[in-house]
């Protein structure tokens, strides 16, 4: 099993895409904290590239490495290995190079210009979202055979995520308007990993003020000790769900 970590791990450290990946986040995050006199502005520029381009890279980039990797773990699979330690070594390889690439790239700049909580979270949110869908593109990957419907399942999944959920929300806020559903939204917010990232970075930025009365409800639940702490279990359920239903599917997939 470590043998494959460190196979799949060094195959991708040598890829250029992972390469260019980390480099431009870096390039962008120094750029971002170079250009702010505040570090709290710098890194809410830095929040979007977080939100948007960590998961897109990490679902795409993940899926593509699957399918380019067929006849490699069928390889795998006719050898005397379990196929559940075999997924999850190529799970553990693809999500610790993109975690390493996130740290380098937007990781030791923020470390170094805006050392704070808010910072720490900012790191921390973005790890967690590297670790969250590579597991989903695991997911997918293992439930479509063809390359070109899983890859772009796994846009639409990005899409969903990262834009249409925020329409859905915004609609059913404008229609049931006049009813008390604030509490809902806490609780509905928690099927979208980059909203709950989202909304834990704004607050400790101190940022609820510009989300309303809302905001002040996502305040009490997000911002007490019991808040956080489901929140945080909430994120590592999005990571250790989907990848366990992927590891329980290729052990009957017939490859």
């Amino acid at each position: 099993m470590n043998k494959i970590i460190r196979y799949v791990f060094v195959d991708l450290l040598r890829n250029k895409t992972i390469i260019f990946y980390t480099l431009l986040l870096f390039a962008l995050s120094v750029s971002v904290f170079s250009m702010e006199d505040n570090y709290e502005k710098g890194l809410v520029s830095l929040l979007n590239i977080v939100l948007f381009v960590v998961p897109l890279v990490s679902i795409v980039f993940s899926s593509i490495y699957l399918y380019n990797s067929a006849e490699f773990i069928c390889l795998l699979v006719s050898q005397p290995l379990k196929r559940g330690n075999i997924w999850l070594s190529i799970f553990a390889g693809l999500a610790g190079t993109l975690c390493l690439s996130f740290f380098i790239g937007v990781g030791i700049p923020t470390l170094l210009y805006a050392f704070s909580s808010s910072g720490l979270i900012l790191v921390g949110c973005g790890l967690l979202l590297s670790v969250i869908f590579v597991s989903i593109a695991l997911w997918t990957s293992v439930l479509i055979r063809d390359k070109s419907k899983g890859i772009g399942l796994a846009i639409l999944l990005w899409l969903y995520f990262g834009l249409l959920f925020d329409a859905l929300v915004l609609f059913m806020l404008f229609q049931f308007s006049d009813y008390p559903i604030e509490n809902f939204m806490v609780g509905l917010s928690m099927f979208n990993p980059i909203d709950v990232c989202r909304i834990l970075i704004l607050l400790q930025l101190d940022l609820s003020a510009m989300m309303g009365y809302t905001g002040a409800i996502f305040r009490d639940f997000f911002g007490n000790a019991l808040g956080m702490s489901i929140t945080i279990a909430v994120l590592f359920l999005w990571a250790i769900i989907p990848l366990w239903l992927s590891v329980r599917y290729f052990k009957k997939k017939d490859l």
